[in-house]
Parts: structure tokens; C-alpha cells; sequence
């Protein structure tokens, strides 16, 4: 008879993304694991990111200020992203992302992103 660990149970409790719009509004949503920041934004109607290219990393739209203290929980900056960065309708700040290269995992857990004024 073999002894095995108790199966874990997959926690029930989903990472929550909460984007503040550049007035101020603040939304809270519950994501999906997996998905990315934008997906997340599209999907439930959050006023402010685009996504125009689908999240493919080719059009900027979806641009983001990462709460300075969740940035450093981040994967770094990828050379293309860097690159579009460089090119979004609001400047460019420390702390900028774009969401569709923001990915929803349990590690990461909660995050908290800004809007810019303008995305296109």
C-alpha cells in the first residue's frame, strides 16, 4: 500500500485586477489564469484599453501604469514591448507596461494598473 499526499484543492479564489482610469474610476475584476491584463480588460468592458492589435504586440493600445508596487513582481520588459513603448499616444513613464504582455497567474496574484488619458 503506498502513501500519497492529500490531493490540494485548486484554490477557488482568482487573481483580481483592478484598473483605474485616468479619471479616477476604479474597476475590480476577477481574471482568469492565464488570460492577459488586456484580455481581462476587453473581455469585461474596461473603458481605456483598446487592444486593437488582439495582443499580438503591434499596436500599443493597450498601454498601462503598473502600480509602482506591483512592478517589481513583473516579469522584465521584452525588447519589442520596450520598443512600442516608446511609441504610445501618453508618455511613456518608469513604470509603463503593455497589458497584453501582462500575463494573469496565480503567482502574480492582484496587480493594480492605470489608464492613460489616450491610447490612440
Amino acid at each position: 500500500m503506498s502513501h500519497r499526499p492529500p490531493l490540494r484543492e485548486a484554490s477557488s479564489v482568482m487573481p483580481t485586477i483592478r484598473y483605474t482610469s485616468a479619471d479616477g474610476d476604479v474597476r475590480e475584476i476577477s481574471a482568469t489564469t492565464g488570460d492577459s491584463v488586456m484580455q481581462t480588460a476587453v473581455r469585461n468592458g474596461v473603458a481605456g484599453i483598446v487592444g486593437e492589435c488582439g495582443g499580438v504586440l503591434s499596436c500599443a493600445t493597450c498601454h498601462v501604469f503598473v502600480d509602482a508596487g506591483d512592478a517589481d513582481r513583473l516579469p522584465p520588459v521584452g525588447e519589442l514591448e520596450d520598443e512600442m513603448l516608446d511609441g504610445t499616444a501618453d508618455d511613456r513613464r518608469p513604470t509603463s507596461r503593455l497589458s497584453c504582455q501582462l500575463v494573469v497567474s496565480d503567482e502574480l496574484g492582484d496587480l493594480h494598473v492605470t489608464l492613460p488619458e489616450a491610447q490612440e
